[in-house]
């Protein structure tokens, strides 16, 4: 009896492996996804008001506003996943545990900063040339900073660096 239940366990334990692929792309997709918007439409914005935004630019439009919520979800449930694939004693990490940081910071610089500005120069867009041109460069380099601390967690969880 108790041999079979070891069985049980490893054909359990099968299924998880064999999710944790799933999981870990849906989950780097949906992390980047859910910064996109932020990071590209500084530079897709033009300052020609006139022309029409291109279907990356509309597209990311929309991520931005009503998709960020779904995405959101999405990511959280992936990450879940991971921990409970990989096991719980993962988030004692230190690696992971700033990468987490890094992440959540650059949430809340999307979500009270980046984004705001954004929605202010789709307005300001009719506006000023020399005014929205000046706007769209601050952005571009929270952007810059935006993409840095992406680049650090990607290489955070790629290198896994013992870092105390």
């Amino acid at each position: 009896m108790a041999g079979h239940r070891v069985i049980v366990n490893e054909k359990q334990a099968e299924v998880w492996v064999n999710w944790f692929p799933v999981l870990l792309i849906t989950h780097v997709a949906l992390a980047i996804i859910l910064l996109a918007p932020s990071l590209l439409l500084p530079f897709l914005l033009r300052d020609d008001a006139a022309r029409a935004p291109g279907a990356m630019t509309r597209a990311l439009m929309t991520m931005q506003g009503t998709g960020s919520v779904v995405i959101a979800v999405g990511l959280a449930a992936t990450g879940v996943g991971l921990v409970v694939s990989i096991g719980s004693s993962v988030l004692t990490e230190p690696w992971l545990l700033l990468a987490l940081s890094v992440y959540a910071a650059n949430l809340v610089t999307a979500a009270l900063i980046s984004r705001p500005n954004l929605r202010r120069l789709m307005r300001l867009s009719d506006s000023s040339p020399d005014a929205f041109r000046q706007r769209v460069r601050r952005q571009r380099y929270l952007a810059y900073g935006m993409a840095a601390a992406t680049g650090l967690i990607g290489f955070l969880m790629s290198t896994k660096p013992a870092l105390w």
